[in-house]
């Protein structure tokens, strides 16, 4: 599978090589997928279909080729950087942090211009304050997905905290969620892996010990969600989670960003640098989203609630509404 990466990359390589410099009315885009699954499968496909709306609605060239995958591998990912950096594009767009963390060295050493996509956590990515970098941020408000979690059930004795250690993305809100909890005396266990084997063998480690599971916005857990999911909805035990393609793989709620409203904007910003520059963000204004540092970081303030799951569960899901617009799915939809 990884030969196979290597060769897809290769081939884009060859695509977009002798890009730098744009004409303005051609561009050239790399975009980096940290691993497969479908939180970040939503993200870039969103991303290239805003790419192909601007270049139809401006009337120019916008080349991205196939979308490289870094397989979460540090090594694929820093392959993969290499060639891109000799291809010279007018733009990267990583998506998630080991990407980003990776792409941004290629691009400093080259001077291209980078647009991360969702990271939760920039700063202690040492993805702020960089002239050459900007983004979108999909940071978590985990004491509001806390306290719909008690809402919910005000009853609640433990918390399970699910989450992969090698994740940046989860360090700041399990802090978080460890924080509230001992503020509010509840108990809690951390179950952690990463791989999926390891997470289902945490997961496992939960069943009959808490009555409610948190899990931010970790990438290693959204891969294996559907199998979680499932785990805990036999056992009764509702999952609360960072984001909607959680939600949509059978999770019971989280308050988060929209992946594809995400995509949208950083392929925007993206385009913004292409045709203004880096310097341009000091005015640029995006909807939806507040400016820290050198990114933006999205309101998350759509609840989405998994029917299917709440039904099942029995879970508790009427006191949502209270909290901000809900938006009700059922499990695969979009996906």
């Amino acid at each position: 599978m990884k030969k196979m990466a290597v060769l897809l990359s290769t081939a884009l390589c060859a695509s977009l090589c002798g890009c730098g410099g744009s004409d303005g009315s051609s561009y050239k885009v790399a975009i980096v997928k940290q691993m497969t699954h479908s939180s970040l499968d939503e993200i870039t496909d969103a991303i290239c279909a805003e790419l192909d709306r601007i270049s139809a609605e401006e009337g120019i060239s916008i080349e991205y080729g196939e979308v490289y995958d870094g397989q979460n591998d540090q090594a694929q990912l820093t392959t993969i950087s290499s060639q891109i950096a000799a291809t010279r594009p007018d733009v990267i767009i990583p998506v998630a942090t080991l990407a980003a963390q990776t792409m941004a060295i290629a691009a400093e050493e080259n001077n291209i211009p980078l647009v991360f996509a969702a990271i939760s956590d920039p700063s202690a990515a040492g993805l702020d304050g960089l002239d050459y970098v900007t983004g979108t941020s999909d940071a978590l408000d985990t004491k509001k997905l806390m306290d719909m979690m008690f809402a919910s059930d005000p009853d609640i004795e433990t918390v399970g905290l699910l989450y992969s250690r090698s994740e940046i993305n989860s360090e700041k809100p399990i802090a978080e969620a460890k924080a509230y909890l001992e503020e509010k005396g509840v108990a809690y266990v951390e179950a952690t892996g990463n791989t999926a084997d390891e997470l289902l063998a945490a997961t496992g480690t939960l069943v009959n010990r808490v009555d409610a599971v948190f899990t931010p916005t970790d990438n290693i857990v959204m891969a294996s969600e559907n199998a979680i999911a499932e785990m805990l909805l036999e056992e009764g035990i509702p999952h609360y989670c960072g984001a909607d393609s959680f939600v949509y793989s059978g999770a019971f709620v989280t308050c988060g960003i929209n992946y594809t409203d995400l995509g949208i904007k950083t392929a925007d910003l993206a385009f913004e640098v292409m045709k203004e520059g880096m310097e341009s963000l000091d005015t640029f204004e995006m909807e939806g989203a507040r400016k820290e540092d050198n990114y933006y970081v999205l309101d998350g303030n759509l609840i989405t609630v998994n029917t299917d799951t709440a039904e099942q569960g029995g879970f508790t899901a009427d006191v949502f509404a209270d909290f901000g617009e809900v938006k009700e799915v059922t499990t695969g939809e979009g996906q």
